[in-house]
């Protein structure tokens, strides 16, 4: 009897004793090593959309990371609003695998003042973390009117306006890991960025953003190689997708661009800097109402190159410049004297594209006389007027190359490129 009492008080005094490892900041999962779940509303979490949670996250954060073995999980609940200020997630991680589940609303604060004397640049971001996986069901509400409404681009009197704005989300030296099924919206500026990662997927995102918001890029991808980008829709104020310097190995795959500025390389060599952007494949992508579609853009000063490139299977719909190279890009647009300098532009191809452009020149391949671009394939275009007249059909855009040089078959408008 006395035995049966003790092993009663011992079990009671281990139950104990897991309660309150379970109720306190430090979780009884990191303490014995088990990879398991870390809720952000075990770690003091308020979720009222009001209370600033991002200790807590940090918190949750911190005791996954340090969990060793397994694939341990942050998770964020469904149906609640959780508020951060500016926060960043660090590894690495003692575990090969880290999930981070966002089923519940993140918002930012809708004050830009709440930045003040932090870095502009960013909101949330997730640093040095390998085998990283961001799903879930979630929201990321960015919440940029207060940042839009002190925009340098609309308001450039206003004393004070706003040049830098948050990213919604960085990833920064990420490797193997991937973002999926997370609805972005309103981000102050770029929504997703992807720098200096190696092994990188987004899949099954969606972005929206109004048009007219200034600079929200959807994702932009900068130093970074072995990046896959696929099944997502994208609405924004500027481009859809852009490709920065140092950036290689890029697989884009059907993706909804529209309102925006398209999916583009650049711009690239700004300043003089030396560009090296190759093996980009951007296929089965579908742009509505958008700026530009497949563009290269690099500054007459840059240096280096843009080489193997891919845009095949691309539909059109009342695009302004469906497919654009602008090889001399400057300060002053409309007023670029020619340079010795420029980024060499070779082996670009472009197939299976059809649709219709808003403007008179549906092909654009603008270059440099003194860097021209080389090994440029078109075949298999078919782009018409958004708004046909009279005209014979197919006859109502134009095309326009200067200093591009390759071969094309059966394209319309054509020909343009200059044979070799």
């Amino acid at each position: 009897m006395c035995s049966s009492n003790s092993s009663y008080t011992m079990k009671t005094l281990v139950l104990l004793f897991i309660l309150g490892l379970t109720n306190s900041r430090i979780s009884y999962a990191s303490i014995i090593g088990y990879a398991g779940s870390f809720n952000v509303l075990d770690y003091g979490a308020a979720a009222d959309g009001i209370t600033d949670d991002s200790q807590a996250f940090l918190n949750a954060w911190n005791d996954a990371c340090s969990s060793a073995g397994g694939s341990p999980e942050v998770i964020i609940p469904p149906n609640m609003i959780f508020l951060l200020s500016p926060v960043t997630f660090r590894g690495p991680c003692n575990s090969e695998n880290i999930y981070f589940v966002i089923s519940g609303r993140l918002v930012a604060p809708s004050s830009p003042g709440i930045w003040t004397g932090q870095d502009a640049s960013q909101w949330l971001a997730f640093r040095n973390v390998s085998g990283l996986i961001v799903d879930g069901s979630g929201t990321i509400d960015g919440q940029g009117q207060g940042w839009w409404d002190q925009s340098c681009r609309y308001h450039p009197d206003m004393e004070g306006c706003t040049r830098l704005a948050p990213t919604a989300l960085k990833f920064i030296f990420c490797s193997q890991s991937s973002i999926s099924n997370i609805y972005f919206g309103n981000s102050a500026q770029t929504h997703i960025l992807i720098e200096r990662c190696n092994g990188f997927k987004v899949d099954s995102v969606m972005i929206e953003s109004p048009g007219n918001s200034p600079n929200t890029d959807g994702i932009h991808i900068q130093s970074s190689q072995y990046v896959a980008i696929t099944n997502s829709k994208i609405s924004s104020g500027d481009d859809c997708i852009s490709i920065g310097d140092y950036t290689s190995n890029v697989q884009i795959y059907n993706i909804q661009c529209g309102p925006g500025h398209g999916i583009s390389i650049g711009s690239l060599g700004k300043g003089g800097n030396f560009a090296q952007v190759e093996n980009i494949h951007v296929s089965n992508a579908f742009f509505y109402g958008t700026t530009n579609g497949a563009r290269i853009k690099t500054w007459q000063v840059g240096r280096g190159y843009v080489r193997d490139v891919i845009f095949e299977n691309l539909e059109f719909n009342s695009v302004k410049n469906p497919i654009i190279i602008d090889q001399n890009y400057c300060d002053v647009r409309g007023a670029c004297k020619e340079m010795v300098t420029g980024v060499q532009i070779s082996n670009v191809i472009y197939q299976n594209i059809f649709g219709t452009s808003s403007t008179n020149i549906a092909i654009n391949l603008n270059c440099s006389m003194s860097v021209p671009c080389t090994d440029i394939t078109m075949q298999l275009i078919q782009l018409t007027s958004a708004t046909p007249g009279t005209a014979t059909p197919g006859r109502e855009v134009t095309a326009y190359c200067r200093n591009a040089y390759g071969q094309e078959y059966s394209i319309e408008p054509g020909p343009c490129i200059s044979e070799y």
